[in-house]
């Protein structure tokens, strides 16, 4: 059985749905709506069905993809609720807390799955790294790095250079919902913020330190400005515009052993006893997998919950608003100088 599906706003990051939702046997592609006139007939003469609004959408259609820009999530979210249609809605969740919070609400008061789209989750290695840190003990901390220098040229646009459009809120957020996904809950931030390399007046780089649920602790290093190895786009070559390394960007320590991500090397245990530093710890390979479009994979579970599966892989609408909930803590900590905890961020506040 195929799921009825509209996919809204044909930007960038809408084609790429559009491409995985015509790939999927379990999907049948109803509408894509793009209020662009020009857009939508170049997109109309590649045989695309467009329409120009939601309210053009086949009666048929039973579920959504919003893709367009943060502000209209939550319009878009609440029109398709109302149509009892379930829902992707590509991250940020909403604008806000407020409304990412409303957005959840009336899902669950329709009793429709809502989810945000952080696809990351669904590569087979992200979800055998979760079950792999069953391995290493009690976690007592990670440390990240996503250390990759945009073109200049990505910067010609203005709203790249102005508040909201930094390293910490367009590229960390990704970051801390795979945390959590690993991890465990958040509950607070503390964050550095320079601008010193490119002298905007938004961030080019952070540091931010994390606390969690279970007593482990974090820290992620985060810049556009910095040429590395160490990302997730660079170590798992996801993004074919960003040159692929193959080099772990995460490690996660436990009181038995370590993970490497994402080539989830594993060291543990080399013998009886205590493990303690003067013992050598044993090293293990980590299983390797076929690379996968994880907006495939995501939309092929959405499709499998819609029809009445379960599913612990992907992110949910409360998922979406605590990954947005942390994002604004280490943003907020950045600009006031001190640690935030997650409680303590105000529902509309946007990051600036």
């Amino acid at each position: 059985m195929t799921l009825p599906l509209c996919i809204i706003g044909a930007g960038a990051i809408g084609r790429r749905h559009i491409e995985v939702a015509n790939a999927s046997s379990a999907i049948r592609l109803t509408a894509v709506v793009e209020p662009n006139a020009h857009l939508r007939e170049t997109l109309t003469q590649e045989g695309l069905p467009m329409v120009a609004d939601i309210s053009a959408v086949p009666a048929d259609t039973r579920a959504a993809i919003i893709a367009t820009p943060t502000p209209d999530h939550r319009q878009s979210a609440r029109v398709c609720l109302s149509r009892d249609w379930a829902v992707i809605v590509e991250k940020p969740t909403a604008a806000t807390l407020d409304d990412a919070r409303k957005m959840v609400a009336e899902a669950q008061a329709r009793g429709v799955p809502l989810f945000t789209g952080h696809h990351r989750r669904c590569h087979p290695f992200s979800i055998a790294a979760r079950d792999a840190l069953t391995d290493i003990g009690d976690l007592v901390g990670v440390q990240g790095l996503w250390l990759l220098r945009k073109h200049d040229t990505y910067y010609d646009a203005d709203w790249r250079r102005q508040p909201g459009a930094g390293p910490l809120l367009t590229n960390l957020t990704h970051e801390i919902d795979l945390l959590r996904f690993f991890v465990g809950e958040m509950t607070e931030a503390s964050a550095l913020l320079s601008s010193a390399r490119r002298g905007f007046v938004i961030e080019d780089t952070a540091s931010v330190a994390f606390r969690f649920e279970n007593g482990a602790l974090g820290s992620f290093l985060v810049s556009d400005a910095g040429a590395s190895p160490w990302s997730f786009e660079a170590a798992s070559h996801e993004n074919p515009s960003i040159a692929g390394s193959g080099e772990d960007y995460l490690r996660i320590v436990g009181t038995e052993g370590a993970l490497a991500f994402p080539s989830l090397t594993r060291w543990g245990r080399s013998a009886p006893g205590e493990i303690e530093w003067s013992r050598p710890l044993r090293h293990h390979d980590g299983q390797r997998f076929d690379r996968i479009d994880p907006l495939l994979a995501q939309i092929e579970r959405f499709a499998a919950v819609v029809a009445g599966g379960a599913d612990d892989v992907l992110c949910t609408g409360e998922d979406g608003i605590k990954a947005m909930q942390m994002t604004l803590a280490a943003a907020l900590s950045g600009h006031t100088g001190h640690p935030v905890r997650a409680a303590e961020v105000p529902g509309d506040y946007k990051g600036v």
